[in-house]
């Protein structure tokens, strides 16, 4: 591979990185032809680019973005590596978790997400639990909603009578 095809491949894992700053390691060595598909088939619908890579250059891609926490993959950059860029920050690991079930392959090397680290398969489970975005507003909806649904059953049950005939009681005095 001649040093212009080297410096294009840096420059485009690192503005892949800039885009989606949430990626995932994993070694999928050892999956035939058609599970390699499935796999494949399997990120597109759940909007994950998975890339296969050499480790050097995503080594300088992680580099020149100057993420200081990234430098704790670094010795996991090891054998073959695949990334799995994505927005939502659980899905490769939850698509990690299935797709190894049936197939024994990916096997998550590392992650970096939500600006923190993740080395080693053992952190399979608690990747998984890290909430997307979505998931974060659909908790604090929930948390808001909760006050005003109680009212809305005081004011609805029998206590709902009484308040609302103080309501009018006090309304009548002015």
């Amino acid at each position: 591979m001649r040093k212009e095809e080297k410096t294009q491949i840096i420059e485009s894992l690192a503005a892949q990185l800039t885009n989606t700053p949430n990626f995932y390691l994993t070694d999928i060595s050892g999956l035939n032809a058609e599970n390699t598909a499935k796999l494949r088939r399997a990120c597109f619908e759940k909007e994950i680019k998975l890339v296969v890579v050499k480790n050097t250059l995503l080594r300088k891609a992680l580099e020149q973005k100057g993420l200081n926490e990234a430098q704790l993959l670094f010795p996991i950059l090891e054998g073959p590596s695949a990334v799995m860029f994505t927005e939502n920050v659980n899905a490769p690991a939850k698509l990690i978790k299935e797709f190894g079930k049936q197939y024994g392959k990916p096997v998550l090397k590392g992650a970096f997400v939500q600006e923190c680290a993740y080395v080693g398969a053992n952190q399979l489970d608690a990747l998984i639990s890290i909430k997307s975005r979505e998931e974060l507003i659909g908790d604090i909806i929930g948390l808001l909603q909760s006050p005003v649904k109680n009212v809305i059953s005081a004011l609805e049950s029998n206590a709902g009578g009484k308040v609302a005939g103080i309501v009018k009681t006090l309304s009548e005095k002015e």
